[in-house]
């Protein structure tokens, strides 16, 4: 009997580990950063900001040093790595440098889409050069105007570039989304006092004379998009129950917990506290029966990241299940959706893309066959949880690409059955 047991901690979220690291170093002076996500994704934007004129101490849980001053032109082109946040939302911090500097990544990165961010910032006025859709790309930032801008997708990367556009060039912006996405980057920006705030429905920015970024100590909370794996390990267990410390509880991050427990689970959260602006808990969970279910358009943005491991679950479930419009899977790190569902079928389950749909069916017998992961981490930290299975024998193609955002994923999942 597969048994869950124990506590475990996840690793600092990804999307904050981002964005502070970005803020810190264009304050003007050191900030102090704790439980910073220690994954390769983190390090790209490290290296990116070292290259404009930050000093940044190692990156590691225990701590970061940033010293941060104005940025300077950089003397060779801004390797983001496989980093989309990376590219993304140094696209919206060079908008407002006097400089011009080129972003490029690996060969994954460069295919992913970048004029959604291009776009409003040649709007804002930014001088952007780029061949098709995607990275090598180049910006000449400088004196901005301000926006009001329409969002045609519901993108935290869009909205967050836009945010740092009118930080840094001190110009005021108006961001409406179809549905609201992660709001990580409004939240550090009221933290840290400057002038953020929501007004009939949409995201103002409205600089003042005190805008200037402040040096801050900030301890980075666990991601909750890496505990939805081991949350979902414990779920599919046969007995026991597991703690997960230290967990980011924002309400634009937990829609995976939400489809969770309409499917049958209960995900418990205790010491409920704050940190830096964002909600943070424990998760005590407990195997459960799930149900197939239906996941509608309007939460996907609140769980995008984590349809991959929902997927996973949804083929242990009683019935069908369904994801109306994920078709923005398709430019993740890999074809996701694609990927999510050949992966489903190469281990006996029935799963399809029907157009933005993903349809899944649940089946009892256990998984057995090889996953293509394509140096996709999540699908690689998905497909692991259902190898848990009792009987299971699911193969991955690699692991190595779980270190981007979750370095000891697998140790972890092992303690969970320890």
């Amino acid at each position: 009997m597969r048994r869950v047991t124990g506590v475990v901690r996840p690793p600092g979220d990804k999307s904050i580990s981002h964005r502070v690291l970005m803020l810190a170093a264009l304050a003007r002076g050191e900030s102090e950063l704790s439980g910073m996500l220690t994954g390769d994704d983190v390090k790209s934007s490290a290296r990116v900001l070292r290259q404009l004129g930050a000093e940044i101490s190692r990156i590691q849980e225990s701590g970061v040093r940033v010293s941060g001053s104005r940025l300077l032109a950089p003397s060779s082109r801004l390797y983001c790595g496989n980093s989309g946040t990376t590219a993304r939302l140094m696209l919206g911090i060079l908008a407002g440098q006097r400089f011009a500097a080129t972003l490029t990544g690996d060969a994954s990165l460069r295919r992913r889409p970048m004029r959604r961010v291009a776009e409003p910032l040649r709007e804002m006025g930014a001088d952007i050069k780029e061949e098709g859709d995607g990275l090598p790309l180049t910006i000449r930032g400088g004196k901005l105007r301000g926006l009001t801008y329409t969002s045609p997708v519901a993108s935290a990367q869009v909205k967050s570039a836009i945010l740092f556009a009118a930080v840094t060039g001190q110009v005021p912006v108006t961001i409406r989304e179809p549905y609201r996405s992660r709001d990580h980057t409004e939240r550090l920006l009221a933290h840290l006092g400057l002038g953020i705030h929501e007004r009939n429905g949409a995201i103002v920015y409205e600089p003042s004379g005190h805008s200037n970024i402040p040096t801050f100590q900030l301890s980075v909370p666990g991601d909750p998009s890496s505990a939805a794996f081991l949350v979902a390990a414990a779920v599919l267990a046969e007995a026991g129950e597991l703690i997960i410390e230290n967990v980011g509880v924002n309400p634009t991050r937990t829609g995976f917990i939400v489809v969770l427990e309409r499917m049958g689970a209960h995900v418990e959260r205790v010491n409920l506290r704050d940190e830096g602006g964002e909600p943070v808990a424990d998760l005590v969970v407990r195997p459960a029966q799930l149900r197939g279910t239906e996941v509608p358009a309007a939460e996907i943005p609140t769980l995008v990241d984590e349809v991959p491991v929902l997927a996973v679950l949804a083929s242990r479930a009683h019935g069908g299940t369904v994801f109306r419009e994920v078709g923005e899977l398709r430019v993740k790190e890999s074809n996701r959706l694609e990927l999510i569902a050949a992966n489903l079928r190469a281990v006996g389950v029935r799963a399809d893309a029907q157009g933005n749909d993903l349809h899944v069916e649940g089946m009892e017998k256990p998984p057995r066959g090889m996953v293509e992961t394509a140096k996709d981490h999540r699908l690689a930290m998905a497909f692991a949880v259902l190898g848990t299975i009792e009987g299971a024998k699911v193969r991955l193609s690699e692991k190595r690409s779980v270190a981007i955002s979750y370095p000891h994923f697998f140790q972890d999942l092992r303690r969970c059955f320890a």
